[in-house]
């Protein structure tokens, strides 16, 4: 064997070291590729399920919304008729006191009343 045969002879088994190693590789690689596609499917699945519980909810959600503004609505009345009770009652009160007050100063006499009573008082005797 020449040292040019040796030479090949080493190539060729270098190459076929890499040739083996490569293919392992890929192999592995190959295997690698196939469990992520698997996991993007399976994420794909859960995330559909996800989507449709989602849109669900909302559907769900908006339902309860629409029912609550109706409820509200009717409400509405309730709360205004009670807010004008409590004004009629606010202005009663302030009737009455307004009345009591007239009553109350009609029958104080004036600092003029009360010294022509005096005076009167004095002139009979």
């Amino acid at each position: 064997m020449t040292i040019g045969e040796l030479a090949g002879l080493i190539a060729a088994i270098a190459f076929f070291i890499i040739a083996i190693s490569v293919a392992v590789l890929l192999i592995k690689l190959s295997k690698t590729v196939d469990q992520v596609n698997k996991n993007i499917s399976s994420i794909s699945q859960d995330i559909d399920v996800i989507s449709k519980q989602a849109e669900d909810i909302l559907v769900s959600s908006n339902s309860l919304v629409k029912d609550i503004n109706e409820k509200i609505n009717i409400l509405d009345p309730v709360y205004q008729a009670a807010a004008d009770v409590g004004q009629s009652v606010s202005d009663l009160n302030t009737a009455t006191k307004n009345l009591t007050k007239k009553f109350q100063n009609r029958n104080k006499k004036s600092f003029m009343e009360k010294a022509a009573g005096v005076g009167l008082r004095m002139f009979k005797k």
